[in-house]
């Protein structure tokens, strides 16, 4: 069983917010918990924007609880229609993620009320921001965010199985329908490196300088690329296994050019990843390959040249008409590629005092 950050700041938030509540000696402590487990959040810029939104939400939730408890009663029937209004008043202020923690508020405070109803009120509502308090606390100062080692390591993996299976396919060596599956789920794998991504970018620098700014920026860029460049991998890996049969009707010259381009811009792709960690010298990419460089002039004659040779009949037409998407997703994948080595290359070359990335060297996620 793997424990992510998340999960064990929540532990750490509900400990501590029980503890606070039993420390005041307040009662029902465990509003307290529940508060802390719906304001955790993943990152210091979402906590600190989710604590002033529950102070909104609950403050809305506790005064609606109070003013329809002395006017309407407690009944279960007057609980109900207090939600309906908690949570059509969020929706307009468009903080609807606060809602559940809210209708905890609501309620907590009308659920047993007792004679000193106000006092009893604020005991309940000052317990569920006890909770909320103590999250945040989790978050800012518990298990801080590595996302530029996380991301590095995500797309590092996920963009090796995409090569994997470009290698795989172009050899005629993948099994059809596994293949479909992991394809699905490499692309789900690329949606939540699009979702930490926008962690990151939200992230803020707390003591920021016009230089910290700027560099962030600049790695912003480059984190883009990547995850544009696998996702064009991933694309052409996708068009490759759909067009399988028409590339296996294809002449055999043409299928062992195209796996040689193929293996050429994967290779490319891995030195690429290393060049970005420091593990490959500056420029070495370029140097490496310079004598097999991709030439889309030259890709697209060599397309051209084997259509006299194919077209003796209707159906090799059609078939050859089909791969014209192969051809434009690879030249798609080379130029969002070479995009990402002269990035890194212009990352690494200037401001290098200042352009540092953060990625602790672990073990393979």
């Amino acid at each position: 069983m793997k424990l992510g950050a998340r999960i064990v700041k929540t532990g750490i938030a509900i400990t501590l917010a029980l503890f606070v509540a039993q420390w005041l000696d307040l009662p029902s402590p465990f509003f307290a918990g529940i508060a802390a487990i719906f304001a955790i959040q993943p990152s210091i810029y979402r906590s600190y924007q989710s604590i002033i939104e529950h102070i909104q939400a609950n403050l809305i939730g506790a005064i609606l609880a109070i003013i329809f408890s002395l006017i309407f009663g407690h009944d279960p029937f007057i609980i109900g229609l207090t939600a309906i209004f908690v949570i059509g008043i969020n929706l307009k202020l468009k903080i609807e993620n606060t809602i559940p923690l809210a209708l905890v508020t609501v309620i907590a405070i009308m659920e047993s009320p007792g004679e000193n109803f106000l006092e009893f009120s604020l005991i309940r509502f000052s317990t569920v921001m006890i909770g909320i308090l103590c999250a945040f606390l989790v978050n800012l100062f518990f298990i801080p965010p590595k996302y530029e080692t996380r991301l590095y390591y995500k797309v590092k993996v996920t963009t090796e199985d995409i090569l994997k299976w470009i290698r795989i396919n172009m050899r005629h060596a993948s099994e059809h329908n596994l293949l479909k599956t992991d394809i699905e789920n490499l692309r789900q794998r690329l949606l939540k490196l699009e979702q930490l991504f926008m962690l990151y970018k939200e992230e803020r620098t707390y003591f920021p300088t016009r230089k910290s700014s700027s560099t962030k920026a600049r790695k912003l860029v480059i984190f883009r690329q990547l995850i544009l460049t696998s996702n064009r991998a991933l694309h052409t890996l996708k068009t490759l296994h759909r067009l399988e049969n028409e590339l296996h009707q294809m002449p055999s010259e043409y299928q062992h050019y195209l796996k040689a381009e193929l293996d050429h811009l994967v290779n490319l792709h891995e030195q690429v990843l290393l060049k970005f960690v420091g593990k490959i010298k500056q420029h070495n990419t370029s140097e490496m390959y310079a004598e097999e460089q991709f030439d889309k002039s030259q890709f697209i004659d060599a397309f051209m040249i084997h259509k006299a040779d194919f077209l003796d009949s209707e159906e090799n037409a059609d078939v050859w008409y089909h791969l014209f998407p192969l051809v434009s997703k690879i030249i798609d994948y080379n130029e969002q590629l070479v995009h990402l080595d002269k990035l890194i290359d212009s990352f690494q070359n200037y401001h290098k005092s200042e352009n540092e990335f953060d990625i602790e060297q672990r073990e393979e996620e």
